[in-house]
């Protein structure tokens, strides 16, 4: 396992706390009911609308190299490491690891597990054919974390990320006003804007983003049923036709190549 640095920042040492308190939290429920810990792909891949269009971003993974960056509980590397890929995996939160570990052997696969910054990856340059985060950009200083992803990522890799997004201002104001299930978040992150797709472009000139669920944010606050799914339905007619609107959703869906 990779150390921390000891000159770690206060930002990333109170990140570091929060996603461990988090993997503590969850840690009682697997120690009573292992079996959770098993799960079968589409649980992952549909368990958001953006999930399994993304993973279908990487392409065919079988006998890649692929690197899941910042990768919590570690089901996006469990499936794809089921699909063949050689996955490797890393997360600043050492309790999230010893999760992560836990469903990787749970699930019957192989994956090398690192404890690691996501600013500072201990990997040597273009070690890697595929990238996958979700939910781990807005965490970081995209500055430092571009230029490490460009140089782990070998020519005519891709990588795909899935994030919170900024550019609706109703959204903004929920997410800080209203209480709902899940809100916990760290002090320092921030939903993506503009002005982040700029830095990623800088080493990225190529890179796509696309918006995720614009009426279908809804289902944040919404039980699924009938009604969450034709949102659903919704959303894919309305942003083919008219994509200026993926400015105001929820998620961004990111696809960067060298």
């Amino acid at each position: 396992m990779i150390a921390i640095a000891m000159g770690a920042t206060d930002r990333l040492i109170s990140e570091r706390a929060f996603h461990d308190q988090q993997a503590n939290l969850r840690t009682a429920t697997f120690d009573l009911r292992p079996h959770e810990l098993q799960f079968d792909d589409d649980a992952y891949l549909n368990h958001e609308t953006w999930i399994r269009p993304a993973v279908e971003q990487l392409g065919e993974v079988s006998g890649l190299r692929v690197l899941d960056y910042g990768c919590g509980h570690a089901m996006a590397a469990v499936v794809l490491a089921r699909r063949g890929a050689h996955v490797t995996a890393f997360d600043l939160s050492g309790a999230y690891l010893v999760e992560a570990r836990r469903r990787a052997e749970a699930n019957g696969v192989a994956i090398n597990f690192v404890q690691a910054d996501g600013e500072r990856l201990p990997f040597a340059d273009e070690s890697f054919d595929r990238v996958w985060g979700n939910a781990i950009l807005h965490h970081l200083n995209l500055e430092l974390a571009a230029r490490e992803l460009r140089r782990v990522l070998r020519p005519g890799g891709i990588a795909v990320f899935c994030e919170p997004w900024g550019g609706n201002p109703l959204l903004r104001w929920a997410r800080r006003q209203l209480r709902y299930a899940a809100k916990e978040r760290t002090p320092d992150e921030e939903p993506l804007r503009w002005r982040h797709l700029r830095q990623l472009r800088e080493v990225f000139p190529h890179g796509q983003a696309r918006g995720c669920q614009f009426l279908s944010m809804a289902r944040r606050v919404l039980a699924p049923g009938r009604f969450v799914r034709w949102l659903d339905r919704s959303d894919e007619v309305l942003l083919a036709r008219a994509p200026a609107l993926q400015r105001f959703c929820r998620y961004v869906v990111i696809t960067l190549q060298p």
